[in-house]
């Protein structure tokens, strides 16, 4: 599914599927760009023992994720993610022989960058668990970061600045109340103004008045572009909410952090100081860990009123016929070498 790629074309494969799983509902934080972001505790976020999945531009100059991936050109974004060998990167195939910005080097050439393959076939019945090994194709980088983050092992996604909606403009606002127009919170764009264009304003007026933060960096886009990313906002809110079903079959749970997200109406909403004080109880909170005694020989950290424990191995288990393969060879992997596995006796006698 995971494969580096080399400059010539050639691939090795990379195995990270469920590599961040663990004994219980491993949790991943999205970070969109949304404005709401600033808003945030954003250091306590920066700081939490919970992985960082940044989408695109999304936490430019507040945070350095562990995980990062786009669906756009090369060209739109930095040069020290694309080199930071900190940042895992997650990037289509088709931008492997792009140059990275301000560079001669290919994006196959950057550390801690690896490849996929996307899938256009994948209805919401599919989604999270597609049937091959690709990721799906709905057009969207922040689908693909939470596919992604399934398959890497994740099942809490906490979904910050991602609010999904482009607010109007103060401006705007302002001026569509003077006639008679009121703005429906998470309402669409489009229709707003085209309410405003209704009520007699004229879109060029529209148009020259100043737009409101659309992301927590410093870009914007036109009307026209802010009312089709709008729309396609609207569009991925929806395509969740219909696939909340094989959603909850995968096991997979989706929490808002972001107080006004388009979102909230389908899933469940937590203001991020609730998360970190649940992370901080679940997982430990680091700020806070002494070190004084933790290299004395004689220490007990075991939990308060513990119970008895003992590993036990399940009836009928033979370890001798469980025996690991042996690792694969570079060679074995790319199907030059046929792999050779160790010859597993079989009692097809039947027992009690």
């Amino acid at each position: 599914m995971f494969y580096r790629l080399q400059t010539d074309g050639t691939a090795d494969p990379v195995e990270f599927q469920n590599f961040y799983s663990g004994p219980a509902s491993m949790p991943c934080w999205i970070v969109g760009g949304g404005p709401s972001l600033q808003e945030e505790p954003i250091t306590e976020i920066r700081n939490s023992p919970c992985s960082k999945f940044a989408v695109n531009l999304a936490g430019c100059h507040l945070l350095r994720p562990t995980f990062w991936t786009s669906y756009d050109p090369t060209v739109r974004f930095h040069r020290s993610v694309y080199l930071d060998s900190s940042i895992i990167k997650f990037v289509h195939r088709c931008r492997a022989m792009d140059l990275v910005p301000e560079s001669t080097f290919k994006v196959c050439d950057c550390p801690a960058t690896v490849f996929f393959d996307r899938d256009r076939d994948v209805g919401f019945r599919d989604f999270p668990i597609t049937t091959g090994t690709k990721i799906v194709d709905w057009q969207d980088s922040f689908i693909q970061a939470i596919h992604i983050a399934y398959l890497l092992g994740f099942r809490t996604l906490l979904l910050v600045g991602c609010e999904l909606h482009i607010r109007p403009s103060m401006a705007l606002q302002r001026r569509a109340n003077a006639s008679g127009v009121v703005y429906k919170d998470r309402e669409l764009l489009g229709d707003f103004v085209k309410r405003c264009i209704d009520a007699r304003i004229e879109k060029k007026e529209v148009e020259s008045l100043e737009s409101g933060p659309q992301y927590h960096f410093d870009e914007s886009k036109s009307l026209d572009a802010a009312i089709q990313t709008d729309l396609h906002y609207f569009r991925v809110s929806q395509y969740l909410r219909l696939s909340r079903r094989s959603l909850a079959t995968a096991g997979l749970q989706l929490i808002s952090a972001t107080a006004n997200s388009r979102l909230n109406d389908d899933f469940e909403y937590r203001p991020a100081e609730t998360i970190l004080t649940d992370l901080h109880s679940q997982v430990g909170n680091p700020k806070h860990e002494i070190t004084k005694g933790l290299y004395a020989e004689d220490l007990q950290r075991k939990p308060a009123k513990l119970g008895p424990m003992r590993d036990f191995q399940p009836h009928f288990w033979n370890s001798k016929k469980k025996a690991v393969p042996p690792a694969r060879t570079p060679q074995q992997n790319q199907g030059v070498v046929p792999p050779e596995l160790p010859e597993i006796p079989i009692d097809i006698r039947e027992k009690p």
